[in-house]
């Protein structure tokens, strides 16, 4: 049976749009899936991919429900990244301008969720980045490359304890450990900034890679994502071990990470909350 609804779509950058719009059209034929897209972030190849696309900035909040409601769409995702630097460099439209009036601390959580609440306003339910994508959650165990021995499990567990408190204080939600001490913790630099200073202060010697969602995570705007080059700045980085949240991480490109893994002796782990 066909699916006859109309979900819009507001892509960022990566190839996160463009897996979603793939899994929607297989696992619902006949869905009809429309792109906001952001200018300099969101991929030219989403105008082969989906019905339609609009191409606006960061702070055109106006602009995407009028586009949404013109064609139809109950449903709304979100899907792709948005570079932090963009959400502080707005060229807000009135709307959003509204919106920023309201909201006391400016952060991607804060942002994002007066989002969801403009759209809700407008009959358009935000739905969770994982809708279609539930088979790229890896659960618990080992997932790819190299198995963690004893003693990487246990500083495995430690870091994921690390990581759910600084994720719960809003900084990060990955840090590098190695020997049960905590080498970097990511906050508004990003992954793969941390990722590097982790690797140069461990010396690249068991060196890992720790990272959750964090508690009471809004999966409707914030899933912590694994990609190729994630395995790729690791291994340069000297970091041969990652953990990840089991059932609660998306793996991108999952056939691309297996032979990356395997090729950089890379392990990809997925670990559960005590």
């Amino acid at each position: 049976m066909e699916d006859t609804r109309t979900i819009g779509i507001i892509a960022g950058k990566g190839v996160y749009p463009e897996i979603f719009i793939r899994a929607a059209r297989s696992k619902s034929p006949g869905i009809r899936l429309v792109v906001a897209a952001v200018e300099g972030e969101a991929d030219r190849k989403l105008e082969e991919l989906a019905d339609e696309v609009v191409w606006l900035r960061v702070g055109q909040l106006g602009k995407v429900i009028k586009f949404f409601k013109s064609q139809g769409a109950t449903e709304s995702i979100m899907v792709g990244q948005v570079a932090p630097k963009n959400l502080f460099d707005l060229r807000p439209d009135m709307r959003t301008l509204m919106l920023l009036t309201k909201i006391k601390e400016r952060n991607a959580e804060t942002l994002f969720g007066a989002v969801a609440g403009e759209l809700d306003k407008e009959s358009i339910n935000l739905l969770p980045a994982i809708t279609f994508l539930e088979d790229l959650l890896p659960p618990a165990g080992p997932v790819f490359g190299p198995r963690l021995k004893k003693a990487q499990l246990e500083d495995a567990a430690f870091g994921f304890r690390m990581a759910k408190e600084t994720s719960r204080l809003d900084i990060g939600q990955t840090v590098v450990v190695r020997h049960g001490t905590v080498l970097a913790v990511e906050a508004f630099e990003g992954t793969n900034k941390c990722i590097r200073r982790g690797g140069e202060l461990g010396h690249g010697k068991d060196v890992m890679l720790v990272k959750v969602s964090k508690p009471n995570q809004d999966f409707r705007f914030d899933v912590p994502v694994i990609g190729p080059q994630t395995i790729e700045v690791c291994a340069e980085a000297g970091v041969l071990a990652i953990v990840v949240e089991a059932g609660r991480t998306l793996l991108l490109e999952r056939d691309r990470i297996e032979a990356l893994c395997n090729e950089r002796g890379v392990c990809l782990h997925a670990a559960e909350e005590d």
